[in-house]
């Protein structure tokens, strides 16, 4: 029996699988609030307990960089450690990943039902792939092809500094530097990134935000409360900031896919995704994905899929652990 986990800045997701030769099981899973808890110990402890589990391997995919089996979470004031956790499941060893790395071991586990693409690409195209992420931070990762297999890279390309396009993003930069000083794409590609640009839209005055919408956004998620608005067309100014963070997230994944010159395909994952799958959809995305001068050729022979399985994290971890155990 396998324990897997997915760490996000939101939820913290933990599964046991089983495991039959190559083939790896769900048995059960649960979902924790993860700002309810002062650390992944205790929510592994108590799903342990409540779960009546002795599990014999054990992966967590944790939202941050993962350094000698550490990780200072990105947006948790947490410290993973995989020594600690080791010592509280009576493990000889517990594997960590950054998140992204254990959603690119679960791509390959997903079933096409699970991909849903936004191009048209005919054939089988191989060649390295990446994934890219938006939920409460913005993640990415690399598929390496060697000609034969393909070998998870973890990065932190979320991180990297956003590139404005044109005289609106140029003046959203600025915005946003003033409050961060350095501005990254995740200040725009999260679910917090979201609430900044629909603010940067507010306090220029390109639009109003409607009282409802005001209070709707202090009683909920507010990224959600604006998707919300964004996609019903009930919020003109939502609408706006949606189809900003739309086209950013497609030049960032084209960007992804040139640095990386992932040819064998983009997979777009993570909370956000599969919510505006119908605007992902639309022209924005793929626009400012293949918008890249000289290079888009190359980049109109990419796939580009979204995957909607919210459980990849999980079965990555588990994939991971598994491999890890043999």
């Amino acid at each position: 029996m396998i324990l897997a986990g997915d760490i996000g800045g939101t939820n913290t997701r933990l599964a046991l699988f089983d495991v039959s030769g190559a083939q790896i099981h769900l048995a059960s899973t649960s979902t924790f609030p993860s700002r309810k808890y002062a650390g992944l110990d205790q929510i592994v402890v108590e799903f342990v307990e409540t779960a009546k589990a002795r599990p014999e391997a054990a992966c967590f995919g944790v939202a941050g960089p993962v350094s000698n089996g550490r990780v200072e979470t990105t947006n948790l004031p947490w410290i993973v450690e995989s020594k600690r956790l080791a010592d509280e499941l009576h493990l000889p060893q517990v594997t960590l990943l950054n998140d992204l790395e254990a959603i690119a071991w679960g791509i390959p586990a997903l079933a096409a039902s699970d991909l849903v693409p936004l191009n048209p690409i005919t054939g089988n195209p191989v060649g390295t792939q990446a994934v890219i992420a938006a939920g409460t931070g913005l993640g990415e990762a690399v598929m390496y092809w060697d000609g034969l297999q393909h070998h998870v890279l973890a990065c932190e390309g979320g991180h990297a500094d956003f590139a404005p396009r044109d005289d609106l993003e140029i003046e959203l930069f600025r915005y946003l530097y003033k409050l961060y000083r350095h501005v990254s794409y995740e200040r725009i590609l999260s679910g917090p990134g979201l609430v900044n640009v629909f603010h940067f839209l507010r306090d220029t005055g390109r639009g109003t935000e409607p009282e409802w919408l005001t209070d709707e956004m202090q009683r909920t998620d507010p990224a959600a409360a604006i998707a919300r608005a964004g996609l019903e067309g009930t919020s003109p100014m939502a609408e706006q900031a949606l189809d900003i963070f739309l086209s950013i997230y497609g030049a960032e994944a084209g960007n992804l896919a040139l640095k990386t010159k992932a040819t064998g395909g983009i997979f777009v994952a993570g909370g956000i995704a599969p919510k505006l799958l119908p605007k992902l959809a639309g022209p924005l995305f793929m626009k400012s994905f293949v918008s890249k001068g000289r290079m888009q050729s190359l980049l109109e022979a990419i796939p580009v899929k979204v995957a909607i399985n919210d459980r990849t994290g999980l079965i990555g971890a588990a994939r991971c652990a598994a491999k890890s155990a043999t």
